[in-house]
């Protein structure tokens, strides 16, 4: 299946944490907490201003995003748990040093 985010919604895939902390101690499944990081799948067209012009979104798919905790609706889309958010929910770009260097 395919889908498509309208207006100013993306759709994103949780980027599970690491399961072990720095320490080296494993941190079981149940004290877990959910990722806030994610990376963006899909993204719709963007919203629309009051003049009624579109207004692009700042992300695309494959960008790394930071989100709160209990931002979007948690969906499942062919066996996979995806969520939709808007693109006000997404805090921030995770930007790697690859790409910061590419940029310079």
């Amino acid at each position: 299946m395919h889908f498509r985010p309208l207006h100013d919604r993306v759709l994103v895939r949780r980027i599970d944490a690491e399961a072990k902390t720095a320490g080296g101690i494993i941190i079981p499944d149940t004290a877990k907490e959910k990722p806030q990081q994610g990376e963006i799948i899909a993204a719709g067209p963007g919203a629309r201003n009051e003049q009624g012009q579109l207004v692009p979104l700042d992300v695309k798919p494959g960008d790394r995003v930071l989100f709160a905790k209990w931002s979007g609706t948690e969906v499942k889309i062919d066996g996979e748990e995806l969520l939709i958010m808007k693109e006000s929910d997404l805090l921030g770009v995770v930007e790697t040093t690859a790409t910061l260097k590419k940029a310079a």
